[in-house]
């Protein structure tokens, strides 16, 4: 038996109450379905990054060629690699 999940009034409590307790005491995760939400838009953060000038100078080149915004392509490109790293740790050794 599953305990009820509180109601909260904030995201920020909600995301202290996950960061101190056990899911699985919530949800019944063996009879849980994949769900897409199509329409939720990320949270963002900005970030200071620091990057030799040859690189950006190397980004905004290919992204000139792809005509879209450097810092875009740069999303891009760690979205891709993220998505590698995690299909890599997730194969079995």
């Amino acid at each position: 038996m599953t305990k009820r999940i509180p109601k909260f009034q904030f995201e920020a409590q909600e995301r202290q109450f996950w960061a101190t307790h056990d899911s699985t005491a919530y949800v019944d995760w063996k009879s849980a379905q994949r769900t897409r939400l199509p329409n939720l838009k990320p949270s963002l953060r900005t970030i200071s990054l620091r990057l030799p000038v040859a690189m950006i100078e190397d980004l905004k080149i290919l992204a000139n060629q792809r005509d879209v915004p450097y810092q875009s392509l740069l999303k891009v490109f760690l979205a891709e690699r993220l998505q590698q790293e995690r299909h890599r740790s997730a194969k079995p050794r």
